[in-house]
C-alpha cells in the first residue's frame, strides 16, 4: 500500500533555495525536503561564479539596483530588486554562519566583476561557490531533528482544491509507487527549465517540474520567453554541460574567432563584459555567419599558478580533457542556462495559490526582468528563501488537513512503448533549440507552437493510459513548460533582453510582463 506522509511544510527541491528555506524555518515546524535525485544534484551545486552583494565601501545599493534594472532592460520590478539588493550583505553573513568561507585577500573579500556590474561586488569561494553553499547548507539541515530528507522522489502534481494547496503526489523512484505528502505549506524550489533545449549548462534535473505543476494547478506564470543562454559552455564531445564561468571574462579572458581575431568590439563597447544576452548573440552570430562550430576563450596570458588557484575546478576538468587553459584557448558555445520567468510571486515568495510558495529559479520575483545579471541568481535564492521562511514562521497553521484522495492508478498499465518517451524528449529539445533559441522569428515560433502543441497532446494521451515513471513525469513537465515558453514568446511583439525576434527588432514603449494561466 502506498505511503502517506504529513508535514507542516513540504519543500520540493534541494538546491540553495530549498535548503536555505529549510534552515530558516522554525525548529518547531516539521519539514520534508524532497530531491528528485541525490540531495546535492542540481544547478546550485554547479554554480561556479559567485553571489553579488555590496561589500566594498566604494560601492552602493543604488549602483547595484541600477545595474540590475539596466541589465534586465527595465522590465524588472524595482521594489523586489531593491529588497534583494539591500538584503544582500546580510545574505552573505547568513551563508557564513552556515560555514561558507568566501575567498579573501588579506582581510577583505576577494570581490570580482562580471557582466553587467559596474563595480566589483561578486563574492566567491574560488570557482566553486555553489558547491560550498550547498554542502554547508546541507550540513546545517542534517543537524536539525525537525527536517526529514527524501532522496530520489519526483513530484508528480500538486494537490490543490479551491485555490488552496494541500501538498503533492510524489513518485518514489525506488519503490516505483506514487506516495502522498500532505502539508500545511508547500514550497516549490525545483529550479528552471533549461533542459527544454538541446544544449544546456544545466544538469538533467532542470526539466521545469515546478513551473509545469504550478501551471496545471492554476498559478500565474510570468515571462517564460526570457531564457538566458550562457555565452560560454565548453565545446567538447566528452564535456556534457560543463560551464566556463563568466568570471574568467571578468578577470580579463578574451573571446576569439578560430583564426585568433577578437570580435566583441563589433557588438558592444563593454566587450567581453557586456551582459550575457549581448555576448551570447554575438557568439551565435559569428558561428552562423562564418559556419564555425565554436569560438574560443583565451586566458593563457595569465599566470599559470594564479589560474590554478583562482579557478581550480575549471583547471582540473579541462586538464582531464587534455586542455591546459594556461597555454591554450578554450572552445566554447552558448547554451541554455537560466530561466528568468517562472511562478509569479511576491516578496514573501507567495504564489497566486494559497499556501503555495516558490523560491529560486522556479519563481518569478521580478528581480531579473528581461535578462538576469550575473551572480544575482544565488543571491535571489538566499534572500527570498529567507523571506519565504519568515512569512511561514509568522503564519498560522491549520489544525486539520483536507483529506487528500489516494493516488488512483487502477486504470493504467505498464508501458511497452518507452521508445516513444525517448523520441518525444529529443524532439522537444531539438524544436526548442532550432526554433525558439537565441534569435527568433514569427515563422519559426509559429512552427514550433504547432509541433509542441501536438507533442503535448501525445504526451497527455500516453500519461492517461500508462503507469507513471520518472521519464514520463519529466517528459510531461518538459512538454508543458516548452509550450508555455513558445506561447509567451509569441505574445511579446518586441525584442527585449533575452527575447530577440527578427520580425519585431525594436522595444515597445509600453513595458509589461507576459502572464500565462491555464485556461
Amino acid at each position: 500500500m502506498a505511503k502517506k506522509y504529513q508535514f507542516d511544510v513540504l519543500i520540493i527541491g534541494s538546491g540553495a533555495a530549498g535548503l536555505m528555506s529549510a534552515v530558516q524555518l522554525s525548529s518547531s515546524t516539521s519539514i520534508a525536503v524532497i530531491a528528485k535525485d541525490k540531495i546535492l544534484e542540481g544547478s546550485s551545486y554547479y554554480a561556479q561564479g559567485g553571489i553579488s552583494a555590496v561589500l566594498d565601501p566604494e560601492d552602493n545599493f543604488d549602483s547595484h539596483i541600477e545595474d540590475t534594472v539596466n541589465t534586465g532592460f527595465n522590465l524588472g520590478n524595482e521594489k523586489s530588486i531593491r529588497y534583494m539588493v539591500e538584503q544582500a550583505p546580510q545574505a552573505i553573513k547568513d551563508l557564513e554562519s552556515t560555514g561558507v568561507q568566501f575567498s579573501h585577500i588579506n582581510n577583505s573579500y576577494d570581490l570580482t566583476t562580471e557582466g553587467g556590474h559596474s563595480s566589483k561586488r561578486v563574492a566567491h569561494v574560488a570557482d566553486k561557490t555553489g558547491q560550498s553553499i550547498q554542502v554547508n547548507l546541507l550540513a546545517k539541515v542534517r543537524q536539525k531533528n525537525n527536517i526529514e530528507l527524501f532522496e530520489e522522489y519526483v513530484a508528480v502534481d500538486l494537490v490543490v482544491k479551491d485555490k488552496n494547496c494541500y501538498g503533492a503526489y510524489v513518485f518514489d523512484k525506488n519503490s516505483k509507487e506514487v506516495v502522498t505528502f500532505s502539508s500545511n505549506k508547500t514550497i516549490l524550489a525545483t529550479g528552471g527549465a533549461s533542459k527544454s533545449y538541446l544544449y544546456t549548462s544545466n544538469p538533467d534535473t532542470s526539466t521545469g517540474d515546478g513551473i509545469a505543476m504550478a501551471y496545471r494547478a492554476g498559478c500565474e506564470i510570468s515571462n517564460m520567453e526570457f531564457t538566458q543562454f550562457h555565452p560560454t559552455c565548453l565545446f567538447h564531445p566528452h564535456a556534457k554541460s560543463f560551464l566556463i564561468s563568466e568570471t574568467l571574462r571578468g578577470e580579463g579572458a578574451k573571446l576569439l574567432l578560430p583564426d585568433g581575431q577578437e570580435f566583441m568590439h563589433k557588438y558592444d563597447d563593454r566587450l567581453e563584459l557586456a551582459p550575457r544576452d549581448i555576448v551570447a548573440r554575438a557568439i551565435d552570430n559569428e558561428m552562423k555567419v562564418n559556419g564555425y562550430d565554436c569560438v574560443y576563450l583565451d586566458f593563457s596570458f595569465k599566470d599559470k599558478e594564479w589560474i590554478k588557484s583562482r579557478f581550480p575546478t575549471i583547471t582540473q576538468r579541462c586538464k582531464e580533457l587534455g586542455i591546459d587553459i594556461s597555454k591554450e584557448a578554450l572552445p566554447v558555445v552558448p547554451a541554455a542556462h537560466y530561466t528568468c520567468g517562472g511562478v509569479n510571486t511576491n516578496i514573501d515568495a507567495q504564489s497566486s495559490i494559497t499556501n503555495l510558495y516558490a523560491v529560486g529559479e522556479v519563481a518569478h520575483t521580478g528581480v531579473h526582468g528581461a535578462n538576469r545579471m550575473a551572480s544575482n541568481s544565488l543571491l535571489e535564492c538566499v534572500v527570498f528563501a529567507k523571506s519565504c521562511a519568515n512569512h511561514i514562521n509568522g503564519s498560522e497553521f491549520e489544525n486539520s488537513q483536507t483529506k487528500i484522495e489516494k493516488w488512483d492508478d487502477s486504470r493504467v498499465a505498464p508501458s511497452k512503448e518507452k521508445v516513444v518517451i525517448a523520441h518525444l524528449w529529443h524532439e522537444i529539445r531539438l524544436i526548442m533549440w532550432n526554433f525558439v533559441g537565441i534569435v527568433r522569428s514569427n515563422n519559426r515560433l509559429n512552427s514550433a507552437y504547432l509541433k509542441i502543441q501536438q507533442i503535448n497532446k501525445e504526451v497527455d494521451e500516453y500519461y492517461r493510459i500508462y503507469t507513471v515513471t520518472e521519464d514520463l513525469i519529466e517528459l510531461r513537465n518538459l512538454a508543458q513548460t516548452s509550450k508555455i515558453i513558445v506561447e509567451s514568446a509569441l505574445s511579446r511583439k518586441e525584442s527585449r533582453g533575452l527575447h530577440y525576434n527578427q520580425d519585431y527588432p525594436n522595444k515597445m514603449s509600453k513595458i509589461q510582463n507576459t502572464v500565462m494561466t491555464k485556461s
